[in-house]
């Protein structure tokens, strides 16, 4: 079988997201919480982030708007809003953050819709997953707009909270096979240590059906 290129101008912008979302893999997965006008707590799953700087720490994300252009919850809440929290995801918290890409209706928070645990955040006007292994509260640094549907916000790291037993005090080593992440493939794919497994994706309307 001969090798292939792809010049990307030639590609629809789908066919583009599907090449590079499986080619760059793992990818971590910040859970954001970020509070919109009215006070509602919003999750949603980003899996364009990472963390580029240590001095200071700094994140970015990469936002992108509703498929009829308009903004997503995040992304219309961090364009008035100066902090988030980035919830990092194990194991335990997969399916919560599964649900949390359901396309609720703007006026339903999904902290509040599917029952999840909060606690207030401490440096930053914004709660944080309590079930979450580590918590990044976070201040908007910068965003930048690249074209109508995606934007990248990067975001400075002020606390992060951990659950007990994964951080050794002394060394600052992170305990890997206690914290147990996943980090995301391509499509509905995921991994963890040694696996690779799917998770499918509800819309709004079937999750609603389910819990009649």
């Amino acid at each position: 079988m001969s090798a292939t290129d792809f010049d990307l101008t030639q590609l629809a912008v789908r066919d583009r997201y599907k090449l590079v979302c499986g080619i760059v893999v793992p990818r971590p997965i910040a859970l954001v919480t970020s509070v919109d006008a009215d006070g509602r707590v919003n999750a949603a799953p980003f899996s364009f982030f990472n963390v580029f700087s240590d001095d200071p720490v700094q994140i970015v994300l990469g936002l992108q708007h509703k498929a009829d252009g308009t903004p997503k919850d995040t992304t219309r809440n961090l364009a008035a809003a100066k902090h988030f929290v980035v919830n990092m995801v194990d194991e335990p918290l997969a399916a919560v953050m599964n649900e949390c890409a359901i396309d609720f209706p703007p006026d339903i928070a999904e902290v509040e819709a599917l029952g999840i645990r909060t606690l207030p955040g401490v440096s930053v006007p914004v709660p944080r997953f309590a079930d979450a292994p580590f918590a990044l509260e976070c201040r908007k640094t910068v965003s930048l707009t690249f074209s109508n549907s995606r934007e990248l916000l990067i975001g400075e790291v002020v606390r992060i909270h951990a659950r007990a037993g994964l951080v050794d005090p002394a060394s600052l080593y992170i305990d890997t096979a206690s914290y147990r992440p996943i980090g995301r493939l391509a499509g509905m794919q995921y991994c963890r240590q040694g696996e690779v497994f799917e998770m499918t994706r509800q819309t709004y309307a079937d999750w609603s059906k389910l819990r009649g």
